[in-house]
Order: structure tokens, then sequence, then C-alpha cells
């Protein structure tokens, strides 16, 4: 018996008949958290889905768009945002011994949450930005920095090394007056 729920869609009217399709919509959450790290798919969000069931020579062809919206936290600025999220996607279901595949028409049914959930799992980012020019956050006061500004670190010279901090000016003034007196030479 196949799993039931509502990601199984009957395809009684179309198995075995190749040229015969069906459209279907539905509406369903996943039950379960999809995705790790900074974007996720609650159990209670709704996934809108659009399919297109085709009946072929080897089994059932899938087509279809999955529409959710994950909640995701900033990368840069740990901010939490809602991340909207769509996916295509196209599979074979293989009739039982048609050939080897990783889904099968199961008892005159289709279940299309594994497809699903791995094609949006895919699209969540690894590293999510709240807007494009997010500056994340001042490393010194851990506020967040404000768009387009960025991070101008203090200078801080090391003690061993201040004994040379004269050292590059000097160097540059004696450059300039080489340079000065080079031209008047001309």
């Amino acid at each position: 018996m196949a799993t039931t729920h509502p990601f199984t869609i009957s395809v009684r009217d179309i198995v075995r008949k190749p040229g015969r399709m069906r459209e279907a919509e539905l509406t369903a959450p996943f039950g379960v958290k999809v995705g790790e790290g900074l974007a996720t798919v609650l159990p209670e969000q709704p996934v809108d889905l659009d399919v297109r069931l085709e009946s072929v020579h080897e089994g059932i062809l899938a087509t279809g768009e999955a529409y959710v919206t994950a909640l995701a936290t900033c990368s840069r600025c740990l901010v939490e945002f809602d991340l909207d999220v769509e996916v295509d996607f196209l599979e074979l279901f293989a009739y039982a011994g048609a050939s080897e595949t990783d889904y099968l028409v199961v008892d005159e049914t289709v279940d299309l949450l594994p497809v699903v959930r791995d094609a949006i799992v895919l699209a969540l980012p690894f590293q999510p930005v709240d807007r494009p020019d997010c500056s994340g956050l001042d490393p010194e006061t851990g506020e967040r920095l404000e768009p387009g500004t960025a991070y101008v670190p203090t200078e801080t010279i090391d003690p061993r090394w201040a004994a040379l901090q004269g050292f590059a000016q000097d160097v540059t003034d004696d450059k300039s007056d080489d340079d000065a007196q080079a031209s008047k030479k001309e």
C-alpha cells in the first residue's frame, strides 16, 4: 500500500494510457522541517504545487512548479526574514519492472513528496542575505551596519613595530626630495 499524504496523487485514470495528461494544483505543508542551516521550511508552512501528470510508455511523467516561503537568517547581519522559493521539477515515475528508477508508480499513485522536497532543499541558499547591499555587523560593536557602509578598522600598531612607524614617512620624504632635485637639474 502506498503512503498517503497530500503529495500522493492518484493516477488511476491515466496509468498505462500513453498520451493522456492531467493537471493538478494542491496546497499542503510538508509536516516536517525541511532544510538545515540558515534557511529552512517550517513544518506548517504551506507548499503550493502546480503539476502536470503525463502518461508515457515507461510510466508517469510529472512536470511542475512548487512555491514555498522559507524562514531564513541573513548570513551577514543575522536578521531573520522570509525567503520566497520557487522551483521547477521534472521526474519520471516508472511502472514496476519497466526500468531502474528512484521513483515508481505504486498502487496507481505517484508520491511527489520526495521530488518536491529535494527540489526545494536544493534551491535553498547556503548563505542567504536579506538584501543584496547588506553590510553585515560591525565586528567591534556588534551593531548592524547601514546599507552602503563598510567597516573601516581602526589602525592599531603592534608595539614591536612602533619604532619603524616613522621610517615609511622618512623614505617618502627622501624620495620626493630626490624627485624635486632631479627636476631642477633638467
